[in-house]
C-alpha cells in the first residue's frame, strides 16, 4: 500500500484496488484507521483523539489531492505524494 503522506507520526496511506467510498488509511502507532474522504468519518478502526484531529485538519487541506489520487489508484496509476502539516 502506497505511503502518500507523513506528518507527527502519522502514516497516511491508499490502496489502489480498494472497494469502499473513497478514503485512506491513517496508522499512528499501533492504531489505524479508515477515513471517508468526503467527510473525514471513521469507517474502521480507530485513532487517538488528538492524531484523528491532527489528520482531520489535514484532510481539510488536501480533500482534493486525495481524491484525485483515489483517482488514479481506481486506474492503477502511481499515486502523488501530499504534503503534511507543518
Amino acid at each position: 500500500m502506497p505511503t502518500i503522506s507523513r506528518f507527527y507520526g502519522i502514516v497516511i496511506m491508499m490502496y489502489h484496488n480498494d472497494r469502499h467510498a473513497p478514503h485512506f488509511h491513517a496508522k499512528y502507532g499501533e492504531f489505524t484507521a479508515l477515513i471517508a474522504i468526503d467527510d473525514g468519518s471513521i469507517i474502521a478502526g480507530r485513532l487517538p483523539i488528538r492524531a484523528y484531529h491532527l489528520v482531520l485538519e489535514w484532510l481539510a487541506l488536501h480533500r482534493r489531492e486525495l481524491l484525485a489520487n483515489w483517482e488514479d489508484a481506481r486506474k492503477q496509476s502511481e499515486l502523488s505524494t501530499i504534503e503534511g502539516l507543518l
